[in-house]
């Protein structure tokens, strides 16, 4: 499955990022290196918190 990142430059400098398909997945970095890697594990945390949810209330 393929996820798109917005990715913009932020007033302080730092790139800003969010997943288009995960809207919660929100994050920032110094490098697009830096963002890409925050942005993914800020999706990670997102969907497993949704999956143990999901576990949890059947």
């Amino acid at each position: 499955m393929k996820f798109t990142a917005i990715i913009k430059l932020g007033e302080s400098g730092c790139f800003v990022g969010q997943i288009e398909e995960v809207p919660a997945a929100i994050s920032q970095g110094k490098t697009i290196e830096e963002l890409k890697a925050n942005l993914f594990d800020a999706q990670m945390l997102i969907l497993d918190t949704d999956k143990e949810i999901i576990i949890n209330a059947g």
